[in-house]
C-alpha cells in the first residue's frame, strides 16, 4: 500500500501541535506564577521544572510530556486506513514521533522556546517499541543514580536506543533502525551545550528532590 501523504501530513501536524503543548510553562504559570524559562537552565522541560519548582510540579509536567509523544503515535495511525505494522504504518508512526519531538523543541504555543525532547521522545518510543523504551529508562536511572547528571543519563539512554534496537532486539525494520539513529542524533544535538559542560567538568548535578547542586 502506498503511503497516504495527505493523511500523513495532517496527522504530523496534529502530532506537532500535541508536542507543542508547553506543559512546563503553562503549569508553572497557572499554579506557581512562574515561567520556568526565566529560571534555572531557562529550559522549558521537565528537568528544569523539577529544578525550579520541585517534584510536585515536575512529576505532572513529566507525565504530560511523555503523553505528548505517546498518544499521537498510539492513536492517529488507527484512522489512517493502513494495514497495522506494514512498512507504511511504521513510517507514519516514526514521522509522528519526530513531529511531536519537534513540537516540544519548537512549540508554536510558547514562542518556539521549548525543551530538549527527552520525555516526549520516550513517549514516542514507548508507543513504537516498548521493550527498548524500558531498557532506556533503566539505563537512565542507573546512570543518573551513579552520577546525578540528568544530561549524561539522557545521552546514555539515547545512545542505548539504537544499539538495543539493532543488537538486542534485532529489529528487522530498516525504518525503525534508522529512526533510532536519527532520534539519538537529535538528543545529542539538543544537549550539545550540556556535552561541552560535561567535558569541562562544570555540568550541574541534581537530586530527585529537584535541588540544584554545583560541581
Amino acid at each position: 500500500m502506498e503511503f497516504p501523504w495527505m493523511y500523513g501530513i495532517t496527522a504530523m501536524a496534529i502530532s506537532y501541535l500535541c508536542g507543542s503543548v508547553p506543559s512546563s510553562v503553562w503549569w508553572g504559570k497557572a499554579f506557581y506564577g512562574v515561567d520556568v524559562r526565566e529560571h534555572g537552565s531557562h529550559n522549558a522541560g521537565a528537568t528544569n521544572t523539577f529544578r525550579v519548582l520541585g517534584p510536585k510540579a515536575g512529576i505532572p509536567v513529566l507525565l504530560i510530556d511523555v503523553l505528548k509523544g505517546f498518544l499521537p503515535v498510539r492513536l492517529l495511525p488507527f484512522w489512517s486506513g493502513m494495514e497495522p505494522y506494514s512498512d507504511a504504518w511504521t513510517m507514519l508512526r516514526v514521522l509522528l514521533v519526530l513531529a511531536a519531538v519537534v513540537g516540544h523543541l519548537y512549540p508554536v504555543f510558547a514562542g518556539f522556546r521549548g525543551g530538549k525532547g527527552i520525555a516526549t521522545s520516550l513517549g514516542g518510543v514507548l508507543a513504537i517499541h516498548p521493550g527498548s523504551a524500558l531498557l532506556c529508562v533503566i539505563v537512565f536511572f542507573v546512570v543518573f543514580g551513579l552520577t546525578r547528571y540528568v544530561s549524561l543519563a539522557s545521552l546514555t539512554a539515547a545512545l542505548v536506543f539504537p544499539l538495543s534496537i539493532t543488537f538486542i532486539f534485532h529489529e528487522p525494520s530498516l525504518v525503525l533502525r534508522w529512526f533510532a539513529v536519527v532520534l539519538c542524533g537529535i538528543v545529542f544535538f539538543t544537549h550539545r551545550q550540556n556535552i561541552a559542560r560535561l567535558l569541562k567538568g562544570n555540568e550541574n548535578r541534581m537530586n530527585l528532590g529537584g535541588r540544584l547542586d554545583r560541581t
